[in-house]
């Protein structure tokens, strides 16, 4: 198995890279492993300031891989997995984006081609989002018949506008570069969105590492209401369309490139 996240560092700045280039950085069960290992990590490293976070190749990431919806057992696993970690308020898939929002410091993403679904959501888990004029950004859950639920619900408000947030995950359009920056889902387009990232962040870690950890914090805390009903409530409706045959149909049909025919709801 390759390595599915690599890191270095330059002047107390750590550069993340999604690292599967051939798949788009698309995140299997490893990748979101790795992830939340290398968040974690980094968070007890006192000598980490800022973090880039970027995918390989021309992709940041085209979201969840279908491999993780396959398998013999896979149902009763997810399920187990939109659980709460111990310890912590998010499930396993939410902390793949909470664990950059989490951090003690500040998190850049650096934005190239594609960032759909569970990319858009790992990216809305940074503080500051560069992209290059080539991303297109979608929140693609529904063309899969599943609900947004890596922790879009304490990422997205106040972000972008509430009508403009339903309408793009009612619709799962794919909107521009400068579609998603007017949105608000960008803080800025760039030609090398790389260095812009990495130049902001070396600016950030040559000031006072407690003052930025604690206005990070101060910004996580007061920024929203508690968004642990939020995670909750995400992982339970998840779970209940799941459950659910329209999930399966939307699946097959988006694998098999045909119209869904969904049943009325059920849920």
């Amino acid at each position: 198995m390759s390595q599915r996240i690599t890191t270095s560092i330059d002047r107390h700045v750590v550069t993340v890279t999604l690292n599967r280039a051939d798949k788009r950085n698309a995140v299997d069960m490893a990748m979101f492993e790795a992830i939340i290992e290398t968040a974690e990590s980094l968070a007890s490293d006192p000598g980490v300031r800022a973090v880039v976070l970027q995918g390989d190749g021309g992709h940041f990431c085209a979201g969840i891989d279908v491999s993780v919806f396959q398998g013999a057992g896979i149902g009763d696993r997810l399920t187990g997995l939109l659980e709460p970690r111990p310890g912590s308020k998010a499930n396993f898939f939410q902390s793949a984006a909470l664990a950059w929002r989490d951090l003690p410091v500040p998190v850049l993403a650096a934005l190239r081609g594609t960032a759909f679904g569970a990319g858009l959501q790992i990216a809305m888990g940074a503080d500051m989002r560069f992209a290059a004029a080539d991303v297109r950004m979608s929140i693609m859950e529904v063309n899969w018949g599943l609900i947004p639920d890596m922790g879009i619900t304490a990422t997205l408000p106040g972000v972008v506008a509430a009508d403009k947030a339903r309408e793009l995950a009612y619709t799962g359009r794919i909107l521009s570069a400068a579609e998603a920056y007017s949105a608000g889902l960008l803080t800025e387009v760039v030609d090398d969105p790389l260095q812009r990232a990495q130049e902001i962040a070396a600016d950030i870690a040559g000031k006072s590492p407690d003052a930025i950890r604690a206005m990070k914090r101060l910004f996580n805390e007061t920024w929203h209401g508690d968004p642990a009903s939020g995670l909750r409530r995400e992982a339970e409706l998840q779970a209940a369309v799941m459950a659910g045959s329209n999930q399966a149909e939307a699946a097959t049909a988006n694998i098999e490139k045909r119209a869904p025919r969904f049943k009325d709801a059920g849920i």
